[in-house]
Parts: C-alpha cells; sequence; structure tokens
C-alpha cells in the first residue's frame, strides 16, 4: 500500500484568538444538545452562549467529547459488572398444575350475562 503525504496545516488554521465562524458555533451547539443527554456529573459548567473565539470553542469541544468518552466507558464497566452469570440447572422439577375444567368459567360467564347462548326470554 502506497503512504500518503499529508501536508501539515500553516501557522493560520488555528487562531485561538479569532472570532468563531457560524460552523464552529453549529457544531458547539450540536455538541451542547448532546452534553444534556448526559447525566449531571459528566456535564461542564460551561455557558456555550459566551463562546466567541475557536480558543473557547476548542476547549468547549474538547471538554464534552472527554465527558461523552468517559460517561461511555462507565457505563461500559457498569454493565460488565452486572453481566448475565450463568444459571444453575435444578435437577429436580415441581408437578405440573392441574388445571380447574372449563365449566366454572362457563357458569360465570353466564352469571354475567355473556353467554353465547340464547335465552328463551330473549328469543
Amino acid at each position: 500500500m502506497e503512504v500518503i503525504h499529508v501536508p501539515r496545516p500553516s501557522k493560520k488554521a488555528m487562531n485561538p484568538e479569532r472570532p468563531a465562524n457560524a460552523l464552529l458555533l453549529s457544531q458547539v451547539s450540536h455538541l451542547q444538545h448532546a452534553e444534556r443527554r448526559l447525566p449531571l456529573r459528566y456535564r461542564t459548567k460551561i455557558y456555550t452562549h459566551a463562546i466567541e473565539t475557536e480558543g473557547e470553542a476548542a476547549e468547549y469541544i474538547r471538554e464534552v467529547t472527554e465527558a461523552i468518552h468517559q460517561a461511555h466507558a462507565d457505563a461500559a464497566k457498569r454493565r460488565a459488572r452486572h453481566a448475565r452469570r450463568p444459571v444453575i440447572e435444578i435437577a429436580a422439577a415441581a408437578e405440573q398444575r392441574k388445571w380447574k375444567s372449563s365449566g366454572t368459567r362457563k357458569r360465570k360467564a353466564s352469571q354475567n350475562g355473556k353467554s353465547k347462548v340464547k335465552r328463551k326470554s330473549q328469543a
């Protein structure tokens, strides 16, 4: 496989003091929406409407991304800890339950007036 050379970005590519553009602010907005779905202990305390520069946006993006990764890692640990343990089969089995005859059901239905059999007085 041939190696593809990727040139280094220019020094002007990232300027922490430059005002954040619409694309960066849109990304901040999407991350804020994702952050709201996280448990409180993983949320940042950064007020997103105050983000004005690329540096502030980069800091917020980094913190939220790390929080999301940490939340998923902690959830995976909890799932692994509570994984189903193999069930031990018991050799003895309970006896089968004897069911009541269906006659009692028919009598109860007829007492409630839900009988399918037409009575002489109704005909």
